[in-house]
């Protein structure tokens, strides 16, 4: 599978579909999901043409992928995440429920959100 220019993140970098940003450099951006699921959602995904976690890591730079999730800290402690607990998500392909196909990280926070995984295996 190619990366597809054409999704909606694709479009927020090149400033086709506006944002709520909350950080940006020439490497990053951050931004709050409008479909939020906690009192804090935040987006944060690399300016470069990367589906996901796996294409990622494997393509981008070791300099790249340090500083994205150093970047990614640094904004969960803006976002005050830090103070009572966060989740950090990234879905990786159909069977993970990734819905737009460029990498991306979700910062979720702001309220308690239970197990991951329940007593019986299966996925919350």
């Amino acid at each position: 599978m190619t990366y597809d220019p054409s999704n909606v993140f694709a479009k927020i970098i090149r400033g086709e579909i506006p944002a709520k940003k909350i950080y940006e450099d020439r490497d990053i951006l951050a931004f709050y999901d409008i479909s939020k699921a906690a009192p804090i959602h935040a987006l944060v995904i690399p300016k470069g043409e990367f589906k996901n976690f796996l294409d990622f890591t494997t393509n981008a730079s070791l300099e790249k992928i340090s500083n994205f999730f150093k970047k990614v800290s640094e904004i969960a402690i803006m976002l005050k995440a830090d103070e009572s607990g966060f989740r950090l998500i990234s879905n990786i392909g159909s069977d993970a429920h990734q819905t737009v196909p460029h990498f991306h990280v979700h910062i979720l926070a702001g309220k308690k959100m239970g197990p991951l995984i329940s007593s019986d295996n299966q996925l919350r």
